[in-house]
């Protein structure tokens, strides 16, 4: 039985067509921006502790202390809470807007936030 010379040919025309598409990268979705916290934020806030045998002054050192410890950590707390608003905010306007998709591989522009650093893969 003859065989038909274009049988032979369909492996070689596979691989040329396998080939061609492997040097593309897959289509990803787009990143949403994100906001770096500032260092202030994430640290843990640190209270003073009295010593064992407190005096009177001891006790009025460590009440100041704590007092302008927990004016520190309610401002990064404050803090933290906004950079996560304005994060969500810009995240809720890039969904909004829409972002086109620039092709595979391709990052679409980012929208930088006045004031904040932005943390993009590379």
């Amino acid at each position: 039985m003859p065989l038909n010379p274009w049988i032979r040919s369909a492996p070689g025309v596979c691989m040329l067509m396998i080939a061609g598409c492997a040097g593309y990268r897959p289509p990803s979705a787009p990143i949403p921006p994100r906001l770096t916290l500032p260092e202030t934020a994430t640290t843990p806030c640190r209270l003073e502790q009295l010593v064992e045998q407190p005096g009177l002054a001891d006790l009025e050192v460590a009440y100041m202390t704590r007092g302008a410890d927990l004016v520190a950590c309610d401002a990064a707390r404050r803090l933290a809470v906004e950079t996560l608003r304005a994060e969500r905010a810009l995240q809720d306007r890039w969904r909004l807007r829409g972002e086109p998709d620039d092709g595979p591989g391709r990052r679409p522009n980012r929208q930088k936030m006045p004031g904040a650093r932005q943390n993009l893969p590379p």
